[in-house]
């Protein structure tokens, strides 16, 4: 990614959930800065609860050389400040001189670097069509209140669609297309993602695909960053393994993939995590397509991921402490904000 800002001659546009304020942040904006300074037109978009830390001061440099950094949804105190504060921009793309894209999963931080990511990178006509939804967001950086169908529509360019959801219960674009894709399954579905939270129709979406025939199978991180989804995802494990899904656990890191293969025919790849907080309240972005050439690269990620993944024991699972149970318990009524 660095190479790609390094060699840009018109425009780089970032758009990200976090920056780190570590080495990898730094080498980013000590990247973007140089492309200001060199008249290039610099646009940043991250978002303001991922930001932590990170400020405006923070790319002061890049500011004075005429790059804009925005920050998305700053968090209004007030009464409104559980549920609207609640719902954060988790996008991610880089885009470069209407060449060169990157959409994927992947934050712009240091320990980034040891996890299992999905990033994707293209060269082709899609990165014009990228911008525009890019400018989109760019603009609504701080509107409280916008049109959700301006933000939210099926773009078609090609061979692919670019799905997009904002913050709606009722509307869960991308949740109802991965319901579509896998209710389409002939063969095999494989999933790869770092929290695994899914709806009853989603589940019941998966356990019809393997009545059928088809083989389902779901890679997550045996630990993961945020540990109360781990305790409570252990609550679905057990009753969709009896069903017939076969789920595996990634060893060496985190796996913060986030991407969906049928039949070695269609995939799914971008921001959006398999749980109810993605779906409902998240601004987030998948690209779905058939490319040959991106379906064998993600079978040989998938290959590799599977290589150091091992499988989910029932027994284990059955014997759990009681514990274990309780939280499960305690936990399944914020499911939907975990």
């Amino acid at each position: 990614m660095i190479e790609d800002i390094e060699t840009a001659t018109k425009y780089v546009y970032v758009e990200t959930f976090r920056v780190g304020h570590d080495v990898i942040g730094e080498r980013f904006r000590r990247a973007l800065t140089k492309k200001a300074k060199e008249g290039l037109d610099v646009k940043i978009l991250i978002d303001y609860w991922g930001a932590g830390s990170i400020n405006h001061d923070y790319f002061k440099k890049l500011i004075k050389y005429g790059g804009e950094v925005r920050f998305f949804e700053k968090i209004k105190y007030n009464s409104d400040i559980f549920t609207r504060g609640h719902r954060r921009n988790h996008r991610k793309l880089l885009l470069i001189d209407d060449k060169v894209s990157y959409i994927g999963s992947s934050n712009l931080t240091g320990y980034n670097l040891n996890w299992r990511e999905s990033m994707l990178r293209m060269k082709s006509s899609i990165t014009p069509v990228l911008v525009k939804l890019f400018m989109q967001d760019f603009r609504i950086y701080n509107k409280y209140v916008f049109n959700k169908d301006y933000n939210s529509r099926l773009v078609v360019h090609e061979d692919f669609e670019i799905v997009r959801d904002v913050p709606s219960i009722t509307r869960k674009r991308i949740n109802k297309k991965f319901i579509q894709m896998i209710g389409a399954a002939k063969k095999r579905v494989t999933i790869e993602t770092p929290y695994f939270l899914p709806g009853f129709m989603l589940r019941k979406t998966m356990i019809d695909a393997v009545k059928r025939g088809v083989d389902v199978m779901v890679v997550l991180p045996k630990h993961s960053d945020v540990t109360l989804v781990d305790v409570l995802r252990n609550k679905y494990l057990g009753p969709l393994h009896k069903a017939g899904i076969r789920f595996l656990f990634y060893e060496p890191n985190n796996l913060h993939a986030k991407l969906m293969l049928v039949d070695s025919k269609k995939f799914a790849l971008g921001s959006t995590n398999f749980d109810y907080r993605s779906f409902r309240y998240m601004f987030e972005i998948m690209l779905i397509g058939s490319d040959h050439s991106i379906i064998a690269q993600l079978k040989d990620h998938c290959k590799k991921t599977i290589e150091e993944a091992v499988a989910f024991d029932y027994k284990r699972w059955k014997d759990r402490p009681l514990i274990n149970k309780f939280f499960e318990w305690l936990l399944l009524p914020f499911r939907h904000l975990l």
